[in-house]
This record gives C-alpha cells, sequence and structure tokens, in this order.
C-alpha cells in the first residue's frame, strides 16, 4: 500500500513537471511567434529591402530631408493578397478594362456598389506592392499624417482646395429646419482647425474631402438636403458602406452621421455625433480618422486602405477605410499636388513603406500593361541619349522614376511591339525596374569599338569651310560600329553626324569623337581662320580748316577677321596727315585722299575725299540746342519733324546750307532727312563745312522706322549683308559705340509697336 502510494506520488510528480514543461514550451512558442509575427520598424534607407533602396536614393537625391521608415510587416506576400483578393473587398469602377476586374464566372461585372465591381488579383498585388509608387507623386500614400504646425498651414489648405467650391469660400449650411446658417470662417479655416484637435494633417483631410465628395458643395454627402438626414453632413463618407439601394452608401453615411449607427454616447461624444453642422462634421470626422486610423497604426494611406500592421493589435485586413482598390493611388497625387503648389516638398517629411516577406522579385505590372505588346527579352542594352526618362509604365502618363544618359547600360527585360510609340521595359544596374522610350535604347554589341583614330589633312580651316573628318575604329570588326560626335563650341565649328565639319567664325574648339555603345573616345583641335572680306569708312567725304584734328573710322569685315590691322595714307601730306589710328590733322588748303586698307591683305581697300578749307568761324553758324553735334555728326532730329524745312530751321546762318540723302541726291523743302543725309554748309557755292545726319532706327536712310530696317539690321547681324559705319551707328539704339545686336532689333521693334519710342 505503501508502495504504491510512493508510485502515484512519483507519477503525479512527473505528470505535473511533464505539464509544466508542456506550458513552457507553449509559452516559447507564442512568444517566438509574436517576435516572429509582430510588425517591426526601421528608419533609414539601408534598412530596406535591395529592391527598395534604388528607388529611395533617387527620392533622396531630390529631396534630402525626407526620411523613409520600413514598415517590416512580416506577413508573407501571397498570404495578404489571398487576404486581400476577397470578393467585395477591393473595388475598380465598372468601366475599366477586364485586366482590372475579377472575370470568376458569378463575380463578373457584379455591382458592389453603384458603378463598382470587384478587382482582379492582379490589380491587388499592383496596387499593394510598394515599389510601384515610389516615385515623387504617388509617394504621399506612405505619408505619415500626424499634425505638424510647421508645415501645415491655411495657405496650404486652401491651395489643395483649389479648383473646388470649398476655395476660399465662407460657410453656410441648412439646419433640420432649413434654415441657412452662415459662418463668417472658410472651410479651410474650419479643416485647418480640425487637423490641430483631431492631430491629423490637414493636408489629409483636405485631400480626403476631395476624394470622397469631389469639387463640388452639392454632393449628397454634404448637401444636407437628402430626405431623411436633412441637416446633417459626412464630409468623409465614414461608414458609407456599399449598398444595392438607390444612394445605399450616402444613406448609410449619413446615417452614421445621425447616431453612429448605434454607437454608444461616449464614443458619439467623442466624434462630436450628430454631424448636424459643418464643422461638426469636419471636426468629428477628423477626429473619427485620427483615432480610429491614424492613432492605431494605420497612419498612411496605404494602411488605412489595406490593413496590415499590427501595431496597435487586432485582426488584420478588416479595418479598411476605403473599398477602391487605387485609392492610395489617387489620394497620394492630389496631396502631391498641394504640396507642390505651396512649395512644401523640400520640407522635412516622413513616410512609412510596408515590406512584406517573399515578394516579387520585380514590382507587379499594372493591369494596364498588357503582355500581348512585349517580348520577353533579357538583352543587355545601352541609351543612346541625353536625360531620358525611366517611367513606372509605357507611356508619358506614367511618373518619372529617374533618367539615364547616353552609354548608361541596363537590361532590357521586355521588348514593345506595342503599335504607335514603342516602350521597353528595363532594370538599370542599380536596381530600378521601369520603362523607356523604344527610340533611345540600343543593344550592346558581342564586340566593341576599343580606339577611335581622327585626322584631317590641315586643322586650320578657313571661315565658312566644310570639311569631312576622318575617322578609324579598332577592331576592324566594330568598324561599322556607331560613333557620335561633339564640338565644344558649335559657335566657331559644329560638327554632323557624319563628321562633317563647318567652320562658322573663328576661333579654337575640340572635336569629340565618342562611341555610342562605351566610353571609347577621341579628340582633335581645330582653328577657324576669318580672312578679311571687306574694309569700310563712315566717312566719304570730308571737309576740314586748317588746323581741324579729326578721326575716322575704319571697320573691317568680318567682325570676327583674325587681322584686323588697318593701313592708313594721304595722297598728299602736304594738305593733310593721317596717323595710324585714323587721326587726320589738316595742314593747308587744298584736296587729298585718305586711303585704307586692311593690314592682311593690301588689295582690300577703300578711299575718302579730304578737302581743305578756310576757317569758318563759330559765329557764322549755330544749330539750336535741341540737336546734338558731335564732331561732323548730327543727331537728335524730332522723328515726327525731320523734313527738311524742319531741320534747316533748328540752323541759323547767313551761310547756303544745302541738304543731300545718303546718295548726294540734293533734298526737297518737304523731303523727310534720314540717316546717312549731310548738311552741307555752302559759299559761293563751294563747301565750307559738311555735317552727317544720324536718325537712330533708321538703319536704311529713308527717314523713316519701319519692318525694312529691322530687315536691314538683320541681314548684317547675320553677315549676310554688311553695312556702312553710318548705318551700323544708327542702329546702335543703345549708343554704347559697340555692334548693334538682337537686342537692338528688339528696341526697333518696340518702337514699330509703339510700345517703346527711340530716343534721338
Amino acid at each position: 500500500m505503501m508502495f504504491f502510494e510512493k508510485k502515484t506520488k512519483n507519477v503525479n510528480k512527473k505528470k505535473g513537471i511533464f505539464i509544466l514543461i508542456l506550458f513552457l514550451l507553449m509559452s516559447i512558442s507564442l512568444f517566438l511567434y509574436f517576435q516572429v509575427t509582430a510588425s517591426t520598424k526601421l528608419e533609414g534607407i539601408d534598412h530596406f529591402p535591395a529592391s527598395y533602396q534604388p528607388y529611395l536614393r533617387e527620392l533622396a537625391k531630390k529631396h534630402p530631408n525626407w526620411k523613409f521608415t520600413a514598415l517590416y510587416t512580416n506577413l508573407d506576400w501571397n498570404y495578404v493578397i489571398d487576404q486581400e483578393n476577397v470578393f467585395g473587398k477591393n473595388l475598380v469602377p465598372k468601366n475599366y478594362s477586364d485586366h482590372w476586374k475579377n472575370t470568376t464566372p458569378g463575380q463578373y461585372n457584379v455591382e458592389v456598389d453603384a458603378g463598382w465591381v470587384d478587382s482582379s488579383r492582379q490589380a491587388v498585388e499592383y496596387c499593394m506592392d510598394p515599389r510601384n509608387f515610389l516615385n515623387e507623386v504617388r509617394l504621399f500614400q506612405f505619408e505619415k499624417l500626424s499634425f505638424d504646425a510647421h508645415t501645415n498651414q491655411l495657405d496650404g489648405v486652401e491651395k489643395i482646395l483649389y479648383g473646388t467650391e470649398f476655395y476660399g469660400r465662407k460657410v453656410s449650411y441648412l439646419d433640420s429646419n432649413g434654415n441657412t446658417i452662415s459662418m463668417n470662417e472658410t472651410y479651410g479655416d474650419l479643416i485647418l482647425r480640425a487637423g490641430q484637435t483631431s492631430h491629423v494633417s490637414p493636408y489629409h483631410l483636405a485631400s480626403r474631402i476631395k476624394q470622397e465628395v469631389g469639387p463640388f458643395l452639392s454632393h449628397s454627402s454634404i448637401s444636407g438636403t437628402v430626405e431623411g438626414f436633412r441637416g446633417l453632413y459626412n464630409f468623409y463618407n465614414i461608414g458609407a458602406t456599399s449598398s444595392s439601394e438607390p444612394m445605399g452608401a450616402i444613406k448609410n453615411g449619413l446615417q452614421y452621421a445621425k447616431d453612429g449607427k448605434g454607437a454608444s454616447q461616449a464614443t458619439k461624444d467623442k466624434y462630436l455625433i450628430p454631424w448636424n453642422t459643418k464643422e461638426r462634421a469636419i471636426t468629428g470626422g477628423g477626429i473619427f480618422i485620427g483615432s480610429s486610423y491614424i492613432n492605431v497604426g494605420q497612419n498612411t494611406i496605404y494602411l488605412q486602405k489595406f490593413d496590415v500592421n499590427d501595431d496597435k493589435g487586432g485582426d488584420l485586413f478588416w479595418h479598411q477605410y476605403m473599398t477602391n482598390v487605387l485609392a492610395p493611388y489617387s489620394e497620394a497625387k492630389s496631396i502631391y499636388n498641394g504640396y507642390q503648389k505651396t512649395g512644401l516638398l523640400d520640407t522635412s517629411m516622413s513616410f512609412v513603406i510596408p515590406i512584406y516577406n517573399d515578394m516579387p522579385t520585380l514590382p507587379t505590372d499594372s493591369p494596364n500593361v498588357q503582355p500581348n505588346d512585349f517580348v520577353q527579352e533579357n538583352k543587355k542594352v545601352y541609351c543612346t541619349g541625353n536625360q531620358v526618362n525611366i517611367r513606372t509604365g509605357p507611356s508619358t502618363s506614367y511618373e518619372i522614376i529617374t533618367v539615364v544618359n547616353q552609354q548608361d547600360k541596363m537590361t532590357r527585360l521586355a521588348k514593345g511591339k506595342q503599335v504607335g510609340e514603342r516602350w521597353d521595359k528595363v532594370i538599370l544596374e542599380n536596381g530600378i525596374v521601369g520603362y523607356i522610350y523604344q527610340n533611345y535604347v540600343a543593344e550592346v554589341p558581342n564586340v566593341q569599338i576599343e580606339k577611335i583614330e581622327v585626322s584631317l589633312d590641315n586643322t586650320v580651316l578657313q571661315k565658312g569651310e566644310k570639311k569631312l573628318l576622318q575617322v578609324k575604329i579598332y577592331p576592324t570588326e566594330a568598324s561599322d560600329h556607331k560613333v557620335k560626335y561633339h564640338s565644344s563650341n558649335p559657335n566657331i565649328a559644329t560638327i554632323d553626324e557624319k563628321g562633317m565639319i563647318q567652320a562658322i567664325r573663328s576661333g579654337t574648339v575640340t572635336i569629340t569623337v565618342q562611341a555610342e555603345e562605351n566610353q571609347v573616345q577621341t579628340q582633335i583641335e581645330i582653328e577657324v581662320y576669318s580672312k578679311v572680306t571687306s574694309i569700310t569708312l563712315d566717312q566719304k567725304e570730308i571737309y576740314m580748316q586748317v588746323g581741324d584734328i579729326f578721326q575716322i573710322h575704319a571697320n573691317i569685315e568680318p567682325e570676327d577677321a583674325n587681322d584686323k590691322g588697318i593701313l592708313y595714307d594721304s595722297s598728299n601730306p602736304e594738305v593733310a596727315t593721317i596717323q595710324e589710328k585714323g587721326v587726320i590733322t589738316a595742314k593747308q588748303m587744298g584736296e587729298t585722299t585718305i586711303r585704307v586698307s586692311a593690314n592682311e591683305n593690301p588689295t582690300i581697300k577703300t578711299e575718302c575725299k579730304l578737302v581743305v578749307v578756310r576757317t569758318m568761324e563759330d559765329s557764322e553758324i549755330h544749330f539750336d540746342s535741341s540737336l546734338t553735334l558731335n564732331s561732323l555728326e548730327v543727331s537728335g532730329i524730332d522723328y515726327d519733324a525731320n523734313t527738311v524745312a524742319d531741320l534747316k530751321q533748328k540752323i541759323i546762318t547767313n551761310l547756303e546750307i544745302e541738304i543731300v540723302n545718303y546718295q548726294n541726291e540734293i533734298l526737297k523743302e518737304e523731303d523727310i532727312v534720314g540717316t546717312g543725309s549731310k548738311i552741307r554748309v555752302k559759299e559761293e557755292g563751294k563747301i565750307l563745312r559738311q555735317y552727317q545726319i544720324i536718325v537712330y532706327g533708321d538703319a536704311n536712310g529713308d527717314g523713316r522706322i519701319n519692318s525694312i530696317d529691322l530687315l536691314v539690321l538683320q541681314r548684317h547681324i547675320l553677315e549676310i549683308q554688311s553695312m556702312d559705319e553710318i548705318f551700323r551707328k544708327a542702329s546702335n539704339i543703345n549708343k554704347n559705340g559697340k555692334k548693334p545686336t538682337s537686342i537692338d532689333l528688339l528696341f526697333i521693334q518696340r518702337h514699330i509697336l509703339g510700345l517703346q519710342k527711340i530716343e534721338q
């Protein structure tokens, strides 16, 4: 008996130990289970998987103040998609293509809500794969949505509301009796205050309102006129669950606005229910969003749509704010636009981005991307252009992820065969997957260029000359491969895609020849020499008095001539001498010829007649103070009163006055005086002095400023047709003594249009 009792005690003791061990093992298992499945947050790009990092680094380069937090959900990717791919949980508009829809018999095109049907599994995979949206625009579905007094300002709220009936508008609403209540605050004021109260970003609240009720105040959820729910408002469509009844979702939302759908009094007090004023609806709804989602771990738009974070405990996949599978995608752009308009994109922002176990190697393609439009490949290619965009999808309507340049290598995963513009799917060397316009893609050849040699029989080209650059490529097997040409200064010399050099103006330029397929290149230095083609003088006939000193101005054409040296000579030094800079000294009465030639080529020459006459006293002639006298040039003539008669009235003298045009034709009293016209002061038929006239803006000497002058000056600037020096001076509207430019063209144009009169 005692033996049995002892044995029983031992057995009971062993059972106790076994139960204790079993309990401990279960506890450890549960502990390990929760350790494995609980989500983890790690801040910094380095904490993200390799397939996320290149996208985030691109964003960080552009916005260094942005911070990225990796949310490791520790959920299996396929398990998550299975849980979300449940009929009615994710919807798309009925008018979307079948690639977006659930095509299961009995579920295809069944309206879960008016105009909305169940989405396809691919649509769920595309919308849930965060890597598809790591670009500047769509990233905002991962933005942390807490209130920030430094960034959340009224001006920003209003800019988000821009284009809607809420923008800058004072609030008015109907009470339950149909009376209109007017407030002295705008919708922006209410939204900002709601953000402060709920600790939710008012930018997010403003964007959510635009997403849920659209741009119009007449939306049934906020009109206050729905029968049975008069004077009630629901700006965020909270509780607006799908229903087959007409306006079922809206009525469900208004029922929530009325009584919280059976919520406790404490809950209703917390959310300011009933929402019988617009302020209570905007603020109470903000508190609901903050407490029901943001403050329980669903603090991004993505997490509010896809309940995959167990930070605060509770079941997953059911506490989901929206049924539209693309809602985070759409709302992200609205938020981005708001930040962009307010200039807030470069401020400090935080983004929480989910990560799943066993995700696909590559991001899931959009259902809009049709497999039949591509041929699957795995070929090495390179970019043939500069600053070529890599986009999230195969058209310019998709967002830009990054840019690539010439010779940047990538792997083509799929070659486009679409009708019209063709796009290729590529993966860059840093891991970014995207789409590039096919015209900028070339395959990397098996044999590549290793060396390039160039030569010219003479590296000095005359201005205007064309010469083909000789190019040799090694090895010879690559001799048919493409190279590209580049001029360090196209204003001096250009080179086309065939290697033809065109000398433009004097100077030195470096021509680079580079392989399109790699970085192999060589260079050659070219000098462009510009010969003198002509020489002109600002005077054709000069009258001086004994002892006078006068400087003539010679002009070498073209302006960029390498040798601008000028030789001066007087045919009769006893009458007048001339120095090397064109300074003439009158010695005695008589005539001589001033001869001017180009130092580079003395056969290029011109001359002017010089007559030395008797000394004329200052008292013998007087010019009105409105005129400007500069040596032997007269300007300041009134453009609106510039006939010969008008000009003679401004000259007081007993001597004879004769006025001729620039062709030395005598003008009548009613004729117009223009640039190049000359005032001749005569005595007994002999010229004592001659003054040249300048009318600024009159480039052809007809005394008018019109489109003809524009054409003449333009042809001179383009070196199509040279101008005499006097017309060059008249075309220099700035009067700074420089060669006329396109700025002077603009002044003349403004004068013609009556916008700004040229001062004489």
